[in-house]
């Protein structure tokens, strides 16, 4: 274990220096050209043999040694946000889009894990299955690898993750158990109406009369629909019509999010959307159309492997940098896919505080978020080590 930190801490410069790049060049959604290449270069420079999964948009590599038919899986994300960033960094992303959630951190420490697995290669004994994701953000990059075989080839028998969480003290990592992160689902609703001035609204249906109606009565579900200790919260982010002041529209968008602990009751309040929003619309002579544009479950961690990583993650970080918990935030994450299959552990590695730097503890997905570096080490080296042990752990089993 000591080797391998140490291992890791000599690896500092060249993991922030994949960060720099990644970050430089963030890509949104399940296609990331550039993003791939440059992983699975770094891949093969370290001596693995990466593919990419089917038409996942995702990459797979695998290490082996010993006699152990064992599979352990690591998993980081790669896309970034459509968001224009101002973090003033000197490798600041200059594209419109930036890596606001860390992903560009998860990338880098699961490279230098790969680098530290392959270095400390004679102490795994089974399979390490190293998975880069993309479009976590939209929700459809699990699912998309999942459906192209992620878990199988060699089958996979547990799984872990980390990601990165500013305004958490750096280098503390935080374990999850059981059900500890929501699930989420984004829907559309469009309004339909019919257009015509707005001197004469008589001659019309106003859609975004329609729509207002809809956005208030949403907001009695969670409210009066649902048990007050049953966590449940909706959202709409995007109110979207008409282009002129004096023109009732055809139609309004709205956009928004459902998030619960629970998927039964995810699927209901989707099911109380719909039926709000198309009887809404009739109310008032107009239609109302409600898609599901993706979703995530909530995630689900198994706890005797949580118990098994914070142990492993105290020895790399010392007891009291290690806290395991068991209720969660409503915060959603596309890993959760992967925790109704196999047993899973998503971890919270901490970046940094406002007391540790004002640059640092900025939410997630602001654009001026600055995550602190001296924590990708450490991730690879946990990342690394995780691994080892776990797979150590299973034998005779």
């Amino acid at each position: 274990m000591n080797e391998l930190l140490e291992s890791a801490r000599k690896l500092a410069g060249e993991i922030a220096g994949i960060r720099h790049d990644l970050h430089s060049h963030p890509e949104v959604g399940p296609r990331l050209p550039w993003t791939k290449a440059y992983v699975m270069d770094k891949l093969k420079s370290f001596g693995y043999q990466p593919e990419e999964l089917g038409e996942s948009g995702g990459i797979v590599a695998t290490i082996r040694n010993g006699t152990s038919d064992k599979v352990f899986l690591l998993r980081a994300d790669m896309d970034a946000l459509a968001i224009q960033e101002k973090s003033a960094l000197p490798f600041a992303s200059q594209n419109g889009s930036m890596h606001a959630c860390g992903h560009d951190m998860h990338a880098s420490m699961l490279l230098g894990a790969a680098k530290l697995l392959m270095e400390h290669r004679e102490e795994i004994d089974g399979t390490v299955k190293l998975v880069f994701q993309p479009d976590e953000e939209g929700f459809t990059g699990a699912k998309a690898m999942l459906a192209a075989g992620v878990l199988h080839n060699p089958e996979v028998n547990a799984a872990m993750a980390l990601h990165v969480n500013s305004g958490t003290p750096s280098g503390l990592v935080l374990c999850g158990k059981g059900v500890c992160m929501a699930g989420c689902t984004l829907f559309r609703i469009t309004v339909k109406g019919t257009g015509c001035h707005g001197a004469m609204p008589e001659t019309g249906v106003d859609p975004i009369n329609i729509a207002a109606h809809i956005y208030l009565a949403l907001q009695e579900i969670p409210s009066r629909e649902i048990e007050a200790r049953q966590p449940a919260v909706v959202t709409i982010g995007k109110f979207q019509g008409g282009e002129a002041p004096n023109i009732i529209p055809q139609q309004v968008v709205l956009e928004g999010t459902i998030r619960t602990m629970d998927r039964d009751l995810s699927a209901h309040i989707m099911d109380r959307i719909r039926e709000i929003s198309v009887g809404t619309a009739r109310l008032f002579r107009g239609d109302a159309e409600v898609v599901e544009i993706a979703s995530a479950p909530p995630l689900n961690n198994d706890g005797d492997l949580v118990e098994e990583l914070a142990g492993y993650s105290r020895e790399i970080c010392g007891d009291r940098q290690v806290v395991v918990f068991s209720q969660g935030g409503m915060g959603s994450e596309d890993f959760a896919s992967y925790t109704y299959e196999i047993p899973c552990g998503y971890l919270l590695l901490g970046a940094g505080t406002a007391q540790e730097n004002p640059a640092f503890g900025k939410p997630m997905h602001n654009e001026c978020v600055v995550f602190n570096e001296e924590v990708l080490p450490l991730g690879a080296a946990l990342y690394a080590w995780c691994a080892i042990r776990w797979l150590k752990g299973q034998s005779g089993k």
